[in-house]
């Protein structure tokens, strides 16, 4: 018999994710003097922020003292493919230099010009060399900062490995949460006046990816079934050079950073294949074009036997190397054996961001349910069809303050409503039941999962393979049904696969049936039937659950105002 115990905690604010975009939230809200709880699936500073190893980008100037925030905005802009919301993204752009300012004065430490200002680097579809860096370990820095604030200050409780199974709302507004301490075994009722789901990405539905083990969009199905609109859903970046050897590591993120500091790309002819398809911009064109490109390769027969392009920057000697990139260094040397100031190293496509995500009001970051706010990767709207390399960070930084003012401003007006007794036995009973050995084994049907989608719904795609690949997600589901593991609630990773797994497939299935819809190409959404880009499709595409049934509409992205309008330049269509 389950023990149907469970503790209870009261608070203001619940963050859930103690990543960066969650721990800006947190900075920004405890300043407010509200109580803050952060929950993390994993453990404090091993979020996936540390993968945003090549910086932050923000119009600072230093480098290229031509930079403003116009610039910023229309590179943003163009490569979304003008499917972002631009409200977003003019904040974005506009507020990101005193973002990194304000980190700077919170203890971050950046790497500096010669006249001490803060360096910065080029990077792939930016027009000046924006990007604010820490050597190759930008995002670990940045979290490292935050967490340190967070640590010294009052008010605020971090909780490491909890997984939420459950958001619980009254009428409309959300009134807290049912998790797991997965260490213990034990359940928490959370009673929140607001909440924030910083949960990050999925990049875990695919086979290969620079995402870490977290990242299988829990927060996002969270919210999806509690009720809350998605957007962009069929948009996943590909990161053009994840390694590809060894096996253990394949996928395994290389950074944008060493294009940026002059690393070269060639086929195993030779080739800078590079200038073939983007002879102006070459190796840092847009992320959606150099991934398609070293795909094609491969296609055609001059990648690696392991199924990669080179990647060159020793040429620009040891010196440089270590100084620049020690990280990418060390990667190399210990999992590979490949030293990088003296050989190529061998890189593919990796799935690696994603655009989707729960839709929210560009003014407070707060979402179609009361109470619930998204902010950082679990939420849609800044980066539209295909996110620009560096604005991950700005983006956490620039709207991680926004949501934490505005969700403890909310926080400040509400009552605390409990949770009802009856629906935390429920849960509990829910949860429970994956505890069965006769169940059908998760990893399996996750496999079959991840084989599917990377399979039928990667860099390019085509109507005959989403179909398939979304008939198969219909019977995994089915098959979900009678899924189990043995064991009990504590230190289960079985249980926990149970748990990652019904997320995978909320998000795979609308990523599919997104992408059916969206018949074009736009961004990180390569249509083989549909090559070319379509006027009618300016438009984003909304799924909400209402009970079991999906719904689906389809909108506009608002009239731009003039003074925004004249910094772009005129879409074209073929």
């Amino acid at each position: 018999m389950l023990n149907q115990n469970y503790k209870t905690i009261d608070t203001d604010l619940l963050i859930i994710g103690a990543g960066g975009s969650g721990l800006r939230a947190a900075v920004e809200a405890l300043n407010t003097g509200v109580n803050v709880t952060i929950l993390s699936k994993s453990l404090l500073g091993k979020a996936h922020t540390v993968m945003a190893e090549g910086g932050i980008a923000a119009s600072l100037g230093d480098v290229d003292p031509e930079d403003n925030w116009k610039v910023h905005f229309k590179d943003t802009m163009v490569e979304g493919v003008y499917l972002s919301d631009w409200r977003l993204v003019e904040k974005l752009a506009k507020e990101a230099p005193d973002r990194v300012y304000e980190l700077e004065r919170m203890g971050a430490l950046f790497d500096r010009t010669p006249e001490k200002k803060i360096m910065q680097r080029a990077f792939g579809a930016h027009t000046y060399r924006r990007l604010c860096h820490v050597g190759d370990k930008t995002g670990l820095e940045l979290l490292r900062t935050l967490e340190d604030k967070i640590l010294h200050s009052s008010n605020v409780k971090v909780m490491d490995e909890v997984f939420v199974t459950k958001l619980v709302k009254k009428n409309d507004k959300v009134i807290g949460v049912i998790a797991l301490d997965m260490k213990t075994g034990e359940f928490i009722a959370i009673n929140s006046k607001s909440i924030i789901i910083a949960g990050g990405g999925c990049g875990r539905i695919y086979e290969v990816t620079s995402n870490s083990w977290e990242s299988t969009g829990d927060g996002i199905a969270l919210a999806f079934d509690a009720g809350a609109e998605m957007m962009d859903m069929e948009m996943m970046q590909f990161h053009p050079t994840g390694m590809v050897w060894p096996p253990g590591v394949r996928g395994l993120l290389v950074t944008e950073g060493v294009r940026g500091e002059g690393g070269l790309l060639y086929n195993t002819k030779g080739e800078r294949f590079m200038l073939r398809y983007s002879p102006q911009k070459k190796e840092l064109d847009a992320r959606d074009v150099v991934a398609r490109s070293i795909y094609n390769e491969i296609q055609e027969g001059r990648g690696t036997e392991h199924g990669g392009v080179f990647l060159d920057i020793s040429y620009k000697g040891k010196t440089f190397i270590m100084k620049k990139l020690p990280g990418m260094y060390m990667q190399f040397k210990e999992f590979a054996g490949v030293d990088i100031t003296k050989e190529k190293m061998e890189v593919g496509p990796t799935t690696h961001y994603y655009m989707g995500g729960i839709k929210v009001d560009s003014e407070t970051n707060s979402t179609n349910i009361n109470g619930l706010f998204a902010v950082g990767e679990a939420a849609a709207g800044v980066h539209g069809a295909n996110r620009l390399g560096g604005n991950s960070l700005a983006d956490l930084l620039v709207f991680g303050k926004y949501v934490g003012i505005n969700a403890a401003a909310y926080s400040k007006k509400a009552n605390l409503e409990k949770i009802p007794e009856e629906t935390i036995k429920n849960e509990i009973k829910r949860i429970g039941e994956f505890i069965n050995p006769n169940g059908t084994n998760p990893y399996s049907l996750t496999e079959k999962l991840r084989k599917t989608m990377s399979d039928n719904v990667g860099i390019v795609r085509n109507e005959q393979s989403m179909q398939k690949a979304l008939s198969v997600i219909l019977e995994i589901k089915k098959e979900y049904k009678n899924i189990g593991v043995s064991g009990n609630l504590q230190y289960n990773p079985g249980l926990l696969q149970c748990l990652e797994l019904h997320s995978m497939l909320e998000i795979s299935e609308l990523l599919v049936r997104g992408a059916i819809m969206r018949k074009e190409s736009r961004g990180a959404h390569y249509r083989s039937d549909f090559p070319k880009k379509d006027k009618k499709w300016l438009k984003n595409i909304v799924f909400k659950k209402d009970e079991d049934k999906v719904e689906s509409y389809t909108f506009s992205p608002p009239e731009m105002p003039p003074y925004l309008k004249e910094i772009l330049p005129e879409e074209k269509y073929e």
